[in-house]
């Protein structure tokens, strides 16, 4: 593992761990949607949309376009590649635990058969 371990932005783990924000996260993925869509969808009204859309874009998560008297969320893919790339630190770490059981098995694998 390199001496660059990444971080992560607490503030993103906190933003997402709330359930609502979660859904309006995840019904983004396929794209766009304005507040009222993403009200509906989501079976929250406006106001409520509207208070978690607001946390989630001061965190970074998402960004606002406006379009006459319409507001569209979309997500930053920013706070995701770093979350893929602090999870990703982990690997290393998975896999050498890994290669010391395998190792340890084998291990006992040889003595067992002397």
């Amino acid at each position: 593992m390199s001496d660059s371990v990444p971080s992560m932005d607490t503030a993103t783990l906190s933003a997402l761990a709330e359930t609502n924000r979660m859904h309006i996260v995840e019904l983004l993925r396929s794209g766009p949607l304005t507040v009222g869509e993403i009200a509906d969808r989501a079976g929250l009204r406006q106001p409520q949309a509207s208070k978690h859309l607001k946390v989630l874009t001061n965190n970074g998560i998402l960004e606002m376009k406006a379009e006459a008297n319409r507001r569209i969320y979309m997500l930053r893919p920013e706070p995701f590649q770093a979350l893929d790339s602090w999870v990703k630190s982990f690997r290393g770490i998975t896999e050498e635990r890994f290669d010391n059981l395998d190792a340890y098995l084998r291990e006992l694998q040889n003595k067992e058969k002397t």
